[in-house]
């Protein structure tokens, strides 16, 4: 075959390789753009010319590139996630450990006016009890008081009869006076003085005439001049009137 033939032949062969390396080479690098997951590692065959190979290879970088700022981005989702997670569960915690406090205090607060509750409750009781008992004293009837029937008696009843009539006079001033008019008989009588003589003799416990016991006569008691507690009450209001007190007469009055 005549040389130039041979050399269109070579040079039409190499046309359409090229063609073929091209459309490959492209369909590559489309490929790696579209789906961005072409691996690092894959064994790559190429042919052609040294273009369509660093073609090929530029696409894998590019490839390689998207897949770890793909892997980047979803780390850092990933990560922020994880934050904001955690914040949540914290600002939870922070909210069930702040009600878990409000019912506690307002368990105190509860109990502690329950406690208030029952003890006024109790107090008032208390109250009602001693007020009742209180009532129960003043409607029973006080005893009247007793005395002996005995010079002892007579003296001590004189005594708080006089008290609430205000009229002075002592157990002693009473009981020297009367040991010397009468001895301490409620019926003794003198029928030998100068009274005696008028008509009108001492009489009684402390001898006293019957004009002076009818004057001097302290309201409650009894109006017969032997009466002890009468004659003793009616000398003491004179002796008072006269004398400031029985307990200043040491001698006939």
């Amino acid at each position: 075959m005549p040389k130039n033939i041979l050399n269109r032949a070579h040079s039409r062969a190499l046309t359409k390789q090229h063609k073929i390396a091209v459309a490959g080479v492209a369909a590559l690098g489309t490929a790696a753009i579209a789906l961005s997951a072409v691996p690092g590692h894959a064994d790559t065959v190429t042919t052609g010319a040294p273009a369509a190979t660093a073609q090929v290879a530029t696409a894998q970088v590019a490839s390689a590139t998207a897949l770890k700022n793909i892997k980047g981005t979803v780390t850092d989702q990933l990560a922020t996630e994880t934050v904001k997670l955690d914040t949540f569960a914290a600002q939870k915690k922070a909210a069930d450990e702040a009600a878990a406090k409000q019912r506690a205090e307002a368990a105190a607060k509860k109990a502690a006016a329950d406690a208030a509750a029952k003890k006024a409750a109790q107090d008032r009781a208390a109250k009602a009890v001693v007020s009742r008992s209180a009532q129960r004293i003043a409607m029973q009837p006080v005893a009247a008081k007793t005395y002996a029937n005995n010079l002892d008696g007579w003296i001590r009843q004189a005594l708080d009869i006089m008290k609430q009539h205000n009229i002075p006079g002592s157990y002693s001033g009473l009981h020297r006076n009367i040991m010397r008019e009468s001895s301490g008989n409620p019926m003794a009588i003198n029928n030998w003085d100068i009274n005696a003589v008028n008509g009108i003799p001492s009489k009684g416990l402390l001898q006293v005439i019957q004009p002076t016991f009818n004057t001097y006569h302290v309201p409650g008691t009894s109006s017969n001049i032997y009466d002890p507690v009468a004659n003793i009450t009616a000398a003491a209001n004179y002796a008072a009137h006269r004398y400031g007190s029985i307990d200043n007469v040491n001698s006939a009055y």
